[in-house]
């Protein structure tokens, strides 16, 4: 009887978390506004209660799914008793209901741990960020209650089995890429948290700043890698051997991260100098927003994409107006008290500071670029002015050079003082670096394939130019110390994560550069015992069998790979996947991963003679692209590591002053 009503359970476990949501909201608001320590001290337990709660609740949907529980809607439409049970654990958040049940566990998971990490905080700063996450976990829980329950019941009339997970989503990538993904957008929700808190308290101090950058860093690291993982998923499940299609929901992941990349850098000026205050408030504000934006791309119908879930348009409305609410009163709030806690703060414009708001500036056009390109012809097609389609070649021509001079300032930086510096000695210290990235970037492609490329040699400049000014930054920090080894540990986790991040930045520039100007693809048609070449390298189809999956049934060609001058043979192993209970064909592509480049085949379709079509490519550096990736995401991860954002903060700490030999030093 108890197995029966596991869906019920959860059912009123959701209805609890968001009683409990609501109390968290209220409470210690007011006890903040009021300074009432009771009931400013309801934050914390009423955040543990919810996250109990949503565990009870996700706990219940996990176990329909496995169970094979029909009657649940959801169940039914997602699941197959045939379905292997790691995709029935994956296909709880492969569908809309799951994914915002997921999206509100995971913000319950961010307020709790807020909760616990932030003893040292004053009393009236957490209850007001904890009760701005509760406001947030109140819009998100009434919309799953209201609009998306994931355990209605289809009673009387249970299905004998259910209609099968999504092919696409039966894949290893589709397990670990949307938590990555959620943990990045819900992240930044304590960013904004803290941003609303501080206006509203009015402290937005160099403490503030050092309780607000973990919190960004390990939001902006999470969403690097779920970006990354979508983009590796992209790659070999769709068959089409691209890693980024620019597709809207794929945009609807980048504009957080672009604004999120702003708001590290500008959280940097305001620790450091104590300048860029509202920039950063306001920073705070759209990453969180931007990430609202995004789930309501996905959730609304007006995408069609094979990311998009929903086409309900009352989910959308919904969505639409919990982001216009959160949007709306955060601009307010900004606005009635963003004068009270600003400072000004002079820099001459050949410092650290001028560079790091130059980076600022680009980045945020670059949000806007994606932001117009993605989200005009959804405007244009919702007025009834016709319908027009924003492709690659719009992006292309505006986001690659935007990205070109975005890495000239960011190789700048590091070298630069805060405040003020010369202009000529800042050429003296970097001229060497400018100088290598140039020649070594247009000699590359003629070293690599004897011809020269410019598209290339300007990606592989720039990513040098990253690279070979961090070296010079890093043998002037080390050169006047009496041991090098000495003085390279004495360096803090903090720049050590700038340097990893700025480093993955040259090496996913250096795989995009390449991967897109190099790239090799045949499409041929073969049948057994055919052989093809490309680029020296020999593709022979040996067989052909029809091979039974737990769900599917499958066409396999198996594929000798010979290469010039190697004795060696490989074999790869494509397919055709036909599963059973959607009826739906999927190309399973056979991959020879290597660090400098990848071996793709994928089959296509049967052809009149019994012959198959395949696409044969190679995809040089492609790796990089994701290499890259991760050391962004390890640099934001090392970065929080850094002891000044772990010891006890005081109730008022000291504005951050500058004296004149700091402003001097390098």
């Amino acid at each position: 009887m108890l197995i029966k009503m596991i869906p019920e359970i959860g059912h009123y476990a959701l209805i609890v978390a968001l009683l409990m949501a609501c109390v968290q909201a209220v409470l210690p608001l007011a006890g903040a506004a009021t300074r009432r320590p009771l009931w400013m001290a309801y934050a914390r337990p009423m955040a543990a209660g919810q996250l109990a709660f949503l565990l009870i609740a996700y706990g219940c949907l996990t176990a329909s799914y496995m169970l094979d529980d029909f009657s649940v809607v959801n169940v039914a439409n997602n699941a197959n008793s045939l379905l292997p049970w790691y995709y029935k654990f994956s296909a709880v958040w492969g569908n809309h209901e799951g994914s915002v049940l997921l999206w509100s566990l995971i913000l319950g998971v961010w307020t709790f741990a807020v909760g616990c990490f932030s003893r040292g905080l004053p009393p009236d700063m957490v209850a007001r960020v904890l009760g701005v996450m509760g406001l947030v976990s109140v819009g998100f829980l009434a919309f799953v209650l209201i609009t998306s329950n994931p355990f209605e019941r289809s009673l009387p009339n249970i299905p004998a089995d259910g209609a099968d997970l999504n092919p696409l989503l039966q894949d290893v990538g589709l397990i670990i890429h949307p938590p990555m993904l959620y943990m990045g957008y819900v992240g930044f929700s304590v960013v904004f948290a803290f941003a609303i808190a501080a206006l509203l308290g009015g402290r937005l101090d160099s403490a503030w700043t050092r309780w607000v950058r973990p919190w960004t860093n390990i939001a902006w690291a999470f969403l690097t890698v779920g970006i990354a993982l979508g983009s590796w998923w992209a790659y070999y499940e769709l068959g089409w051997g691209g890693w980024w299609f620019w597709d809207p929901v794929e945009n609807a992941s980048l504009l957080p991260w672009l604004a999120g990349t702003a708001l590290i850098h500008s959280l940097a000026v305001t620790e450091k100098r104590g300048t860029f205050k509202s920039w950063t408030v306001l920073l705070a504000i759209t990453t969180f927003s931007l990430s609202l934006m995004g789930t309501f791309l996905v959730r609304s119908g007006v995408l069609t994409s094979v990311h998009a879930f929903a086409n309900d348009p009352s989910r959308g409305l919904f969505i639409l107006v919990l982001l216009g609410i959160t949007v709306g009163l955060s601009l307010l709030i900004f606005a009635l008290r963003a004068p009270r806690v600003s400072q000004p703060g002079g820099f001459n414009w050949v410092s650290r500071d001028a560079l790091l708001l130059v980076n600022n500036i680009l980045l945020v056009v670059m949000t806007v670029t994606v932001l117009l390109g993605t989200v005009y012809p959804l405007l244009l097609d919702a007025l009834n002015l016709g319908k027009i389609s924003v492709g690659p070649p719009y992006f292309n021509a505006l986001f690659v050079p935007l990205t070109v001079l975005l890495c000239v300032f960011m190789g700048l930086g590091p070298s630069a003082r805060w405040k003020r510096m010369a202009g000529r000695e800042l050429l003296t210290r970097l001229w060497i670096a400018g100088l290598g990235a140039l020649v070594i970037g247009v000699a590359a492609p003629l070293v690599y394939t004897g011809q020269w490329n410019l598209k290339a040699s300007l990606g592989l400049v720039a990513a040098l130019w990253l690279v070979l000014s961090l070296v010079r930054d890093l043998w002037g920090k080390t050169s006047r110390a009496g041991s090098r080894l000495g003085a390279l540990k004495r360096l803090t986790p903090a720049y050590w994560g700038m340097v990893l991040g700025h480093l993955g930045l040259a090496v996913t520039i250096i795989g995009v550069a390449l991967v897109s100007n190099y790239s090799v693809e045949r499409n041929v048609r073969m049948n057994v015992g055919d052989r093809v070449e490309v680029n020296g390298i020999g593709f022979h189809m040996t067989a052909l069998d029809e091979r039974r999956g737990p769900n599917y049934v499958s066409d396999a060609a198996t594929i000798e790979v010979t290469r010039e001058g190697a004795s060696a043979s490989f074999e790869m192993h494509p397919e055709k996947r036909l599963y059973i209970a959607r009826g739906m064909p999927m190309t399973q592509v056979a991959l020879r991963p290597g660090l400098f480049h990848d071996l793709y085949v994928a089959m296509g379709e049967e052809l009149d003679d019994g012959s198959w079509a395949l696409r044969v490519q190679i995809k040089p550096f492609v790796r990089w692209l994701w290499l890259g990736a991760l050391l962004m995401a390890a640099g934001g991860i090392i970065a929080v590591a850094d002891r000044r954002y772990r010891r006890r903060l005081s109730v008022r700490e000291p504005e951050p002053v500058v004296t004149a030999r700091e402003a001097n030093a390098s």
